[in-house]
Formats: C-alpha cells, sequence, structure tokens
C-alpha cells in the first residue's frame, strides 16, 4: 500500500532555521546526554529526565516543565542517528504512551553555519492543527535559538 503523499503533507510540519554555528557544534550539543536537556524546549521550558540513551535504539524519556509547571510528559524513541547529517525518532505522550508524531531533524552544513530542519509528522490532520493551533512552530523556532545560544556561549 503507497501512502497519500497529499494526506501526508498535510500531517507535517517543517520549522527550519539557519544557526551560526558550525554543524559538528550543534551535533554534539544534541546528542549528548548532559547537554540535550540544558536547552530542549521552548523559552522559559526545562527538562527533568528520567532516561536518555541517544543512539539508534535509543530513548528519552523526559517531561518538559512549562513557565508556570505544568508539567508534559515525553518519550523519543530514536530510529535513525546518522553522524552530523539526520536523527529521525517518535514521539510518544509519556512513557510508552500513544503515539504524536515521526519526527527527524537534518544537519546542513553551510560552513559557518547549519542549516537546521526538524520535520514532525503527525498522526492525524487533525493533531496537526491542534499543534499548529497552540503555536508549535514559533515554540520549534524558541527551541532552536536557545540551541544557537547554547553552542554560541
Amino acid at each position: 500500500m503507497t501512502a497519500d503523499p497529499a494526506a501526508e503533507a498535510a500531517r507535517t510540519m517543517i520549522i527550519e532555521r539557519t544557526l551560526r554555528a558550525p554543524r559538528s557544534a550543534l551535533w554534539r550539543a544534541w546528542l549528548d546526554p548532559e547537554t540535550l536537556p540544558q536547552w530542549w524546549g521552548p523559552e522559559g521550558f526545562s527538562c527533568r529526565t528520567s532516561r536518555i540513551d541517544l543512539r539508534t535504539g535509543g530513548e528519552w524519556v523526559f517531561d518538559m516543565i512549562g513557565p508556570d509547571g505544568t508539567v508534559y510528559p515525553n518519550h523519543h524513541l530514536y530510529t535513525e542517528v546518522r553522524p552530523e547529517e539526520r536523527i529521525a525518532y517518535t514521539l510518544l505522550w509519556g512513557e510508552n504512551g500513544p503515539k504524536h508524531a515521526d519526527a527527524y531533524v537534518t544537519f546542513e552544513d553551510l560552513g559557518n553555519a547549519t542549516r537546521i530542519a526538524l520535520v514532525m509528522i503527525f498522526s492525524s490532520e487533525a493533531e496537526m492543527q491542534q499543534a499548529r493551533g497552540f503555536g508549535a512552530e514559533e515554540l520549534g523556532q524558541q527551541t532552536l535559538a536557545k540551541l544557537e545560544r547554547f553552542v554560541a556561549r
């Protein structure tokens, strides 16, 4: 059975940003279990990690904690880690919870800068619209800006 490209496009969100940092530095910050939780998430959010294993077949079980103290349980299952090129993972609502989306991030070397594309293919068009409604694109841009600041320090 072939997937319907139009239906998949209706469920896909792409967040792109060019960061003023070398690809290798951004990759290290993303794939280091000590540093990823330090910058991951939008402005004002923090992460509390239960387990982290950032490799193909690994996982990251964590809570994102909002500025108001609201806890958002997350579980990423890593399906592909291709050094300095691509990370693919499945997003679950909490540990072993329902699937939210399939996602991948790519790192394009531009010399002294890197173009990052974060792509999320949501489980349904309704979930995509819900994510868009709460500002997921802007929140994703904030997350990538935090990564850029983290690497620059």
